[in-house]
């Protein structure tokens, strides 16, 4: 979960040399190996418009050619450098990636500045406001008008399916976008999501019949041992509607251990979950 119980939990387990590499963890970004055969890439800033306003965003796509689309969902801390560099990676794959503001009904990005982080409480106070007006009706409007964005973009293949990617906060999104737009979007990545399961009648993994395609669930090992089950729930959920998905606990990760610039990134971890992700893409996309 995205809250003061995790971020708790975080700081109980992170040792003196964890909290001297995440010091660093950003620089971490200009280090990380490019893929084989790294496209060049191009991004540009756009500006979305939405049944609810005007979104901020980053489009960023391989320079020649046309590519499979990646809707890109970040954590509670929003579109920052960091999520724009995971991007531009991600498009040197081979994607037409778009990352976004998911709080513009509230504020421009960035929302945190350097140094700050979710498990200060001014920075949580802030932020949780935000964060309410984010409603599963609200998220799916976002996710289809989005898909729609990417379609319009001389970048995108529109033959070819539509994947997304989303962290803590964002792992729901992607489902629910997945849900809302099943002829479009083909393969979703979930990165220590919050939020996946609920008793509530909408709980994201309720959506699992509407999806299409294959899926990568990859859960921090302090968010398992805190809701064993609901990997069980997912893995029942997938099962029931005959639905490919990779569901696995990484051991030794810490929420938030996938984002370059969280002091608990795991870079080992954080690869070979990429990894997964690209397999997923390159099969289903």
């Amino acid at each position: 979960m995205c809250d003061e119980l995790t971020a708790a939990d975080t700081d109980r387990h992170l040792t003196r040399r964890q909290l001297g590499a995440a010091a660093g963890a950003i620089g971490a970004a200009v280090m990380l190996p490019a893929p084989a055969n790294a496209k060049a890439v191009t991004g540009r800033n756009v500006v979305i418009t939405t049944p609810d306003g005007q979104c901020d965003a980053y489009f960023t796509a391989p320079t020649t050619g046309k590519h499979p689309a990646v809707l890109m969902w970040p954590d509670i801390m929003g579109l920052r450098p960091a999520f724009r560099t995971m991007a531009d990676r991600l498009a040197q794959s081979g994607y037409a990636v778009l990352v976004f503001n998911q709080f513009y009904r509230s504020t421009k990005s960035p929302i945190v500045q350097p140094g700050e982080s979710f498990d200060q409480p001014a920075v949580r106070e802030r932020i949780t406001p935000w964060r309410a007006a984010l409603t599963p009706a609200a998220t799916t409007s976002d996710g289809k008008t989005f898909v729609a964005f990417l379609d319009k973009q001389k970048e995108v293949d529109t033959k070819r399916g539509v994947g997304s990617a989303g962290y803590c906060m964002g792992g729901p999104m992607v489902m629910r976008t997945a849900a809302a737009v099943p002829a479009r979007v083909h393969a979703g990545a979930s990165f220590h999501g919050a939020g996946l399961v609920s008793d509530a009648p909408d709980s994201p993994h309720r959506l699992v019949p509407q999806l299409r395609g294959g899926y990568l669930i990859a859960i921090a090992s302090n968010d398992d041992a805190r809701s064993p089950n609901d990997k069980v729930a997912l893995r029942e959920a997938f099962a029931a509607a005959k639905r490919p998905a990779e569901i696995e606990v990484y051991d030794g990760a810490m929420h938030g251990w996938c984002v370059i610039d969280s002091k608990v990134y795991n870079q080992p971890q954080a690869e070979r979950a990429w990894g997964r992700m690209l397999d997923l893409f390159a099969k289903t996309l």
